[in-house]
């Protein structure tokens, strides 16, 4: 079982569930409208409206479950892409910090917005682990540094960080113990 530090933005996602929610209701309304008067391609608009909507809306909720950065099994999971997550041993993470940068926002506005951001510093002396492909809108994964977009994440306060950083130190602690003994 995965133990979630870093959520998503439920705002984001909440948010952006109202389109696809009004495409599929408006595709009900069709298909209850077109149902007494015998309109065949009009109901057939409307079921597919209903179906499309309805299935951009459960893709965004599963999201609601999917965390940014979470831990199991002394791994620390990374969810920057599609699939599954990137998984990093423990022991490399070094720390947690906020930084700033572009907020990606969708509508070529990138460059114009910035976002505070969580970044990951990972052990230099661990060169294999110094670069991964990450979605861009999600974050970016450059020469040991992992950052998170502030602008898909629960906001980032400073007691996430601390609380990040403190998890970070007590699994760490715990993996030396196991392996000392």
């Amino acid at each position: 079982m995965n133990e979630t530090w870093l959520r998503t933005n439920r705002r984001a996602i909440w948010f952006g569930c109202v389109p696809p929610l009004i495409i599929a209701l408006v595709g009900g309304w069709i298909v209850f409208r077109a149902t007494g008067h015998g309109g065949g391609w009009s109901r057939w608009l409307g079921a597919a409206l209903v179906v499309v909507g309805s299935g951009i809306v459960v893709m965004l909720l599963r999201q609601l479950r999917r965390p940014r950065i979470a831990y199991r099994n002394g791994q620390v999971l990374f969810y920057l892409q599609s699939g599954s997550p990137i998984a990093v041993p423990a022991n490399i993470v070094e720390a947690f910090f906020v930084g700033q940068g572009p907020a990606m926002l969708p509508g070529g506005s990138q460059n114009k917005h910035q976002s505070m951001n969580l970044v990951a510093r990972l052990s230099q002396r661990e060169a294999e682990w110094a670069r991964r492909e990450v979605k861009p809108a999600l974050g970016q994964w450059y020469d040991g540094y992992v950052t998170v977009r502030g602008t898909w994440c629960e906001p980032l306060v400073p007691e996430l960080i601390r609380r990040l950083n403190r998890r970070l130190t007590k699994v760490k602690s715990q993996i030396d113990r196991m392996d000392e003994g």
